[in-house]
């Protein structure tokens, strides 16, 4: 991770001061940083890491990155892991702008140096983030959104940048055997993009959970943040399917104004509880954890494959 964070730092430099000014500020409020870590440990566990990993491992953060700050401008956030954000501290437009700037940084340096195929595997990732936050947009304004439909938007907006990480990090050792094998179940690269899939969609069940019961932990944002933004998660889907259709129109009706959403946070959730949509999203959190451990069973044992293991477990078990 030293060698990671100096190879981010050189990636964010300009010759403009402004950029380099809010570069600092995004380093010194930097998070854990689980990406790089996913980048580099899948890396290890399929062979050896190399220049090209910290290439890899660099190129998701700076998308990441660009998207939290892009996150901000859409959502008019003022805090980020409760510091204050780049568009409270510089304003809208410096926000985007510096986003944008992020994003192509890591594009270009992958074309210097020929990595094309880091390039595609990005960009599926990009493609799909996108999708899945205009997807959630519509969903949530005609509040018809079915589980299939959570599985779907939590895939594209989380999973696929787990996904990614887990690829790069497969597809940036050397001599990987990154075609299918004989008997094996896959490749290398397929298996990671598997694991980090499945670990995503684990993860992001237990973020939509801390909203329903602050005992389990806090993303440090408002519990009722997804009420007001009109966001039908797993455990309440599961109690409206499991209620008459008197109660699911009362519910939806509750949802739909989000400011009478987020007075009516207590009712909302005593209603899921008892019809036990905590316990049904605490299940598909294991279930997809358990996934992704299964697909690392084609990788050789070592100690980065008991990491990623334990990163599975972990998802589930976090309290922010």
């Amino acid at each position: 991770m030293r060698s990671f964070n100096a190879e981010f730092r050189r990636a964010m430099v300009s010759e403009v001061p402004l950029v380099n000014l809010v570069a600092k500020y995004i380093i010194r409020t930097k998070g854990k940083q689980v990406r790089p870590m996913l980048v580099l440990l899948s890396a290890k566990a399929c062979g050896e890491v190399s220049d090209a990993t910290y290439r890899a491992a660099t190129l998701v953060e700076l998308l990441h990155t660009a998207t939290l700050v892009h996150d901000d401008v859409i959502d008019e956030s003022d805090t980020r892991r409760g510091f204050d954000s780049i568009r409270s501290l510089w304003k809208n437009k410096v926000g985007v702008l510096m986003g944008d700037y992020l994003l192509a940084q890591g594009l270009l340096r992958t074309v210097e140096t020929s990595e094309y195929h880091f390039l595609e595997i990005t960009s599926r990732a990009v493609r799909r983030m996108s999708e899945g936050e205009l997807y959630q947009l519509q969903k949530s304004r005609q509040l018809n959104a079915t589980e299939a439909d959570y599985f779907r938007i939590i895939g594209d907006k989380t999973a696929s940048l787990f996904a990614t990480c887990c690829e790069l990090g497969a597809a940036s050792v050397e001599q990987n055997p990154l075609q299918k094998k004989e008997g094996a179940g896959g490749g290398y690269q397929v298996a990671m993009r598997e694991y980090g899939e499945c670990v995503g969609i684990a993860f992001q069940i237990r973020d939509d959970l801390f909203a329903f019961d602050p005992s389990l932990g806090s993303t440090g944002k408002p519990a009722t943040t997804d009420f007001k933004d009109k966001k039908l998660t797993l455990p309440l889907l599961h109690a409206l399917s499991k209620s008459s259709n008197g109660e699911r129109k009362h519910m939806l009706s509750l949802i739909k104004n989000g400011k009478a959403a987020t007075r009516s946070y207590g009712e909302v959730i005593g209603f899921v509880e008892s019809r036990g949509g905590i316990e049904y999203a605490v299940s598909k959190a294991r279930e997809y954890s358990e996934r992704a451990k299964e697909a690392l069973q084609i990788l050789p044992e070592s100690e980065a494959r008991e990491s990623l293991v334990a990163f599975a477990s972990y998802v589930i078990e976090r309290v922010k």
